[in-house]
């Protein structure tokens, strides 16, 4: 099994170092702009050697981890000395193997392994890798060691080309990130009945976790409810009107969102196309 080395080890390296390290994997070299971070990755990682310098990292490991910040990437791919034989990969969901040119160009093998996944901290990274969908982005016959990491960490797969990255992205981007927003967004609404952005999210939370769930075991569409998927237009009528009152700024998000559920509410069936039409006219941007 070849040798495996890190740098850069925020949240996502160092998910990666201890995990794969519980998996048998020897995890050797360390290397980060932040001491204390290599040095707190090194004493998660038995067997683990932290090193002063990027290139360092590289002379003492055969597959190594680029999981620094995504404006980066490039910069240490550019710096340091590979060698053939070398394997070399980043984690970046945006960026295309094209970022490790430098280090394709002197004999390593390239590649991307992206875990569909949400690190909020160090912890929550360590916690939540396993069972993660990994995007890859490699050539054989890297693709396969790819591939049995992410079944190693008890995860799926799916293969990417480099065109398919920053979409990729997005679409995890409005899954995760616009999902935080859209909470904060609802919650917030709760001061203008006297009650807080966080009563208003504890509030949320079997609701959401519920929501998930239906995801989960009913999929979309069928996992669709609320006024839309009902047909619902009174309801709807006195959310705009409420909206308008007293969260003007809102109104445009909601309609957006709105419009964008009624295709959901057909494919369930609930709805029929004279209900749907009559939900677009009412959700049409002003």
């Amino acid at each position: 099994m070849q040798r495996i080395g890190f740098i850069g080890v925020g949240p996502v390296g160092t998910a990666f170092g201890v995990r794969l390290s519980q998996h048998g994997y020897e995890v050797i070299a360390v290397y980060d702009v932040s001491l204390a971070a290599a040095q707190r990755f090194a004493q998660t990682v038995t067997g683990c050697q932290v090193c002063e310098t990027a290139q360092d990292v590289a002379d003492m490991a055969e597959f190594v981890f680029i999981t620094t910040p995504d404006d980066i990437i490039a910069r240490v791919a550019a710096q340091v000395n590979w060698h053939t034989g070398q394997s070399v990969i980043h984690c970046s969901g945006a960026c295309s193997t094209d970022v490790l040119e430098p280090a394709k160009e002197r004999g390593a093998t390239v590649g991307s392994f992206h875990p569909c996944q949400t690190f909020a901290s160090i912890n929550q990274a360590v916690e939540n890798l396993p069972g993660s969908t990994f995007a890859i982005e490699a050539e054989e016959p890297l693709l396969s060691v790819l591939k049995e990491m992410a079944n190693a960490l008890r995860g799926s797969w799916l293969e990417l080309k480099a065109e398919d990255k920053a979409l990729y992205h997005a679409s995890a981007a409005i899954a995760c990130n616009y999902f935080y927003t859209i909470v904060k967004l609802a919650a917030d609404l709760w001061q203008n009945f006297g009650k807080s952005t966080t009563e208003a999210t504890e509030a949320f939370l079997p609701i959401l976790r519920g929501s998930v769930s239906n995801i989960a075991n009913v999929g979309l569409p069928d996992c669709l409810t609320g006024p839309i998927a009902r047909g619902d237009l009174d309801t709807i009528r006195k959310h705009l009107d409420a909206l308008g009152k007293r969260a003007p700024t809102i109104v445009g998000l909601y309609k957006a969102l709105g419009m964008e559920t009624i295709p959901i509410a057909l494919a369930k069936g609930t709805i029929d196309e004279s209900v749907a039409e009559r939900l677009r006219e009412l959700l049409k941007p002003d």
